[in-house]
């Protein structure tokens, strides 16, 4: 477990490290920087840097963990990453859904692979499953999540490179927003942020603005229109 800086969430959880790039949003990869410095300060998980890692002495931490939490489950890979076996991602369900103090926030790209595995999957309340929509090119990925036997279900639209006007958020429970942060961060037009925000306003569905992003994300910030939006799954109360 490792306390996070990210907004929306309270620690990681990282029963898998690396990863491999599939899309757009991929580009400048966070987790592929952090891996690569974590490897040079001699970290053991990161040993491999990030190549896809499976770890199997991670699998039952949270079960030690006796404050409630809600956990990112993966920030430094992808869950349902073609190499990461059936049985393991399995097993790292069955340990959430043994957790149910803990809120547990699942985020991957292959919503094709988390598609085709839900009806195998032992899904508990506490587990909110997320997919990463950077452009209209993987609006796909929400149809897929969408099929899938998840409680809480939820996006990541981020970072955001692109305007989504066809998104349609109808059994969607949240939706984070944020632009891409870093030197090669690239930009993110205001009025694709407002037209995600009035679409979650007019349905109902919580908004979470996380960053305007750029070269120095503390200066631009996450205001929007004068605020902040803060929204979470109405479960978190229950946390």
């Amino acid at each position: 477990m490792a306390q996070s800086k990210i907004e929306w969430t309270d620690v990681t959880w990282n029963p898998t490290t690396g990863c491999t790039k599939i899309s757009a949003g991929c580009k400048h990869c966070y987790a592929e920087t952090m891996a690569r410095r974590l490897k040079s300060m001699g970290v053991e998980k990161y040993e491999g840097g990030f190549s896809l890692a499976v770890h199997e002495s991670a699998l039952d931490a949270p079960l030690r963990w006796s404050k409630p939490r809600t956990v990112f489950v993966n920030s430094m890979s992808d869950l349902f990453h073609r190499d990461v076996p059936d049985e393991f991602i399995s097993r790292v369900f069955e340990i959430m859904a043994q957790c149910p103090k803990h809120k547990f926030q699942v985020l991957t790209k292959r919503a094709g692979r988390l598609e085709r595995l839900s009806r195998k999957l032992p899904w508990a309340s506490n587990v909110w499953m997320g997919v990463s929509v950077e452009d209209s090119r993987q609006l796909h990925r929400v149809e897929s999540l969408k099929s899938t036997e998840a409680i809480v279900k939820f996006l990541s639209l981020e970072p955001l490179i692109g305007p989504l006007s066809d998104l349609k958020l109808d059994g969607i429970g949240w939706v984070i927003v944020g632009g891409e942060s870093g030197p090669k961060a690239r930009p993110m037009e205001p009025s694709w942020v407002l037209e995600i925000r009035d679409r979650c306003v007019d349905t109902g569905v919580p908004f979470f603005f996380k960053q305007w992003g750029g070269k120095n994300k503390k200066k631009t910030g996450r205001l929007l229109e004068g605020r902040t939006y803060d929204g979470m799954p109405l479960e978190r109360a229950a946390v």
